[in-house]
């Protein structure tokens, strides 16, 4: 697909401008300077050596993670210039490094790359900016080069180590912890998205190790100077190695592997040279048994969160084909006027990928989370359409099972839509008719107002005496509420405790949701610390997942952190949120010495059945553990879970969408082998109560 340049020299390297603002506006950037801009970092580096993968340079990529929050990217493409750029008076290698603006990614098709990930060139040289240590290696023409850097700053010039037979670029860099305040690499989150990428480059071997922790006897072996792959040492370290041969067909397998799919064979189209402006369109598809759609976008390779022009196009194409195909092959009756699917008919239950690769190429800002180029929306919704319906004619059992499918999600909209107009009545939108179970606050700020979500009556009731009337609202659960990972909007709104719920929050909910009517800026989950609190817990957190998404995706879904310990000693009372917490309070008792390995000896006794009264005459230590939030009274629920001088919350986020949205699958689907699997395989890490 690429074409190959044969001089590939520093004639190809296009300078636009300095690089001194990266580290005084590193979010313009990196988008942040927490998590997700430290990982941004490792983004921005691999993405150079992939894009020497997608221009056919190369066929091999390796991502290490090193002692001292060092990271390692290296692969056997062409290697990165070294001769004199004329512009900058230094090595096209140097330039590249610390000039903002410049690579081998601009000034048409004379240069290195015709599809490339990066847009404005500012990926290494922005890494290189936020890290202390740089050290870029080139293996090319023969010779080993070599050059480091401080904060952007080249130690020396660029200079030739000694010979080579290999070929390609090793970037090592070291994140600089004066921008970023917790460097902390998440091994999950690596392999997540290098696979992904794996997936999107064919035949690409994609390697990635976890060095950090190496033993004292493997540490010798870690003399990487000159050395192009680690993998090649033979180090016990973890591990992932990634190869895939069928595109985007393995990713639309891979994405399913929860799932019951609708129709045995997954579409798949790609079609090159589409025209000018659009290189590649590449689309893969499957339906599922589900009621969500699973759509992932990527452009240059590049994961677009946002989606953009691509999508447009795309689900232009799936509704006016799915359209046509049923109404030539007679699915919708002749007596229905209004027949027909609508663009949330045809997406339910679909998981779809969507790739294309253009040579000039637009996004909304730095981090590409969506793509802008107009020119994407025509191409995929052209080569998609025709590809997708000549597929539905030659695949006719597959067809009418995914016609079946929307026909389906076509019956659940009618029956939703009557389910939502008799219960969502204008008047209990705006407050009239709010469930009577709810004690709102006064305010009529949402800024200022909070809901708490408590479980049962006598846990209620408790926090309705103990609220600040002003901007505290109650709503008691009445025992576990619907699992709505498989239920639709008509049957879930016949739950009266749902029901209370959507009333409550004021939003509607489906196509009719309005986030701006939210009547609370703070929606505070207060469940009780056992295994029913934890299981209300994730039912509700995934009913705001599926049907109130911007509303974590907002902030406002936060969980109460009740304490689970109340301690006294004489007059002395005090409050534990976790055990340790419970021990440093005991400690501050000063009796410390009493207790070993989690418990008090005699000599300090924990006395649970003592009253407080006995306690406050002997002097004693009286542990109580709160199981519930009802065996607080409303001094207590205030003091230590409800006013905002002293309360823990946790805000709810979303930093995976797709890896969310895979374990909600798992927990709270059918499937329940995928589900014994993940809870064997993760139950280290859970906290028990027991």
């Amino acid at each position: 697909m690429a074409e190959k340049k044969k001089n590939y020299d520093a004639s190809s390297i296009s300078v636009l401008e300095g690089l001194d603002p990266v580290r005084k506006r590193p979010g313009m950037y990196i988008g942040t300077t927490g998590p997700d801009g430290l990982h941004h970092l490792i983004w921005e580096v691999f993405d150079n050596s992939r894009d020497e993968a997608m221009g056919g340079f190369a066929n091999r990529i390796e991502v290490a993670l090193l002692p001292d929050n060092y990271i390692r990217v290296a692969d056997n493409g062409r290697g990165i210039p070294v001769d004199i750029h004329k512009q900058t008076g230094v090595s096209a290698l140097e330039t590249i490094l610390t000039v903002l603006h410049a690579g081998g990614k601009f000034g048409g098709e004379n240069t290195g790359y015709k599809v490339s990930g990066g847009l404005h060139g500012v990926g290494v040289s922005v890494v290189n900016a936020l890290s202390t240590h740089v050290i870029a290696e080139v293996h090319r023409d023969g010779a080993y080069h070599m050059q480091e850097y401080n904060i952007g700053v080249p130690k020396y010039k660029t200079k030739k180590i000694g010979p080579s037979k290999q070929q390609g670029t090793v970037i090592t860099f070291q994140a600089d912890p004066t921008i970023f305040k917790e460097i902390v690499y998440d091994w999950k989150r690596i392999v997540t998205h290098l696979r992904q990428q794996a997936y999107l480059v064919k035949a690409m071997h994609l390697s990635v190790i976890d060095a950090r922790e190496l033993e004292e006897t493997q540490q010798k072996k870690l003399d990487l100077k000159g050395v192009q792959y680690i993998s090649d040492l033979a180090l016990e370290v973890p591990h992932q190695h990634f190869y895939f041969e069928g595109g985007l067909r393995s990713l639309v397998a891979f994405n399913n592997q929860y799932q019951k799919p609708v129709h045995k064979n997954i579409f798949y189209i790609e079609k090159n040279e589409v025209d000018s402006a659009v290189l590649a369109v590449e689309v893969a598809l499957q339906y599922v048994d589900d009621l969500s759609p699973r759509i992932s976008a990527f452009a240059n390779n590049i994961y677009n969160p946002e989606h953009g022009t691509h999508i447009t196009g795309f689900k232009t194409a799936l509704t006016r084909t799915l359209n046509n195909y049923a109404k030539k092959n007679n699915f919708f009756s002749v007596k229905d006027k209004d027949a027909g699917f609508t663009g949330d008919d045809v997406l339910e239950g679909i998981t779809a990928v969507v790739s294309v690769k253009m040579p000039e190429i637009q996004f909304e800002g730095q981090t590409k989370a969506k793509l802008g180029s107009v020119e994407a929306r025509g191409a995929v919704e052209s080569v998609f359409g025709e590809a997708f319906g000549d597929w539905l004619e030659e695949h006719p059992d597959d067809a009418k099972a995914i016609i079946n499918k929307v026909i389906l999600a076509v019956k659940a909209r009618k029956a939703a839509k009557a389910a939502k107009d008799s219960v969502l009545r204008k008047g209990a939108l705006e407050g009239m008719s709010l469930p009577g179970k709810l004690a709102d606050c006064q305010s009529k700020r949402a800024e200022d107002s909070e809901l708490f979500i408590v479980e049962g009556d006598s846990a209620g009731g408790s926090a309705k005496m103990g609220r600040d009337r002003r901007t505290q609202a109650i709503l008691p659960l009445r025992g576990k509420i619907l699992n709505v990972e498989r239920a639709r909007i008509d049957k879930m709104l016949a739950s009266e405790q749902i029901k209370n719920l959507v009333i409550a929050l004021g939003t509607a909910i489906g196509d009719v949701f309005d986030i701006e009517k939210l009547r609370y800026h703070k929606v505070i989950i207060a469940t009780d610390a056992d295994v029913d609190g934890a299981h209300i817990r994730t039912l509700l957190l995934t009913l705001f997942y599926r049907y109130f998404r911007p509303l974590l995706e907002a902030g406002f879904i936060y969980i109460a952190q009740p304490p689970l310990y109340k301690i006294q000693r004489g007059k002395d009372v005090r409050f534990a949120f976790t055990d340790v917490e419970k021990f440093a309070v005991l400690k501050d008792m000063g009796v410390e010495e009493n207790i070993e390995e989690g418990e008090a000896d005699d000599e300090a006794p924990e006395e649970e059945e003592e009253t407080a009264a006995a306690a406050k005459k002997t002097g004693k230590v009286r542990i109580q553990r709160y199981k519930g939030l009802g065996e607080m009274n409303a001094d207590e629920l205030w003091e230590t879970t409800m006013n905002p001088e002293h309360r823990v919350l946790k805000q709810v986020a979303i930093d995976d969408a797709q890896m969310a949205d895979k374990i909600f699958d798992i927990l709270m689907g059918t499937d329940v082998s995928s589900r014994k699997s993940f809870i064997q395989s993760n139950a280290k890490l859970a906290n028990l109560d027991i």
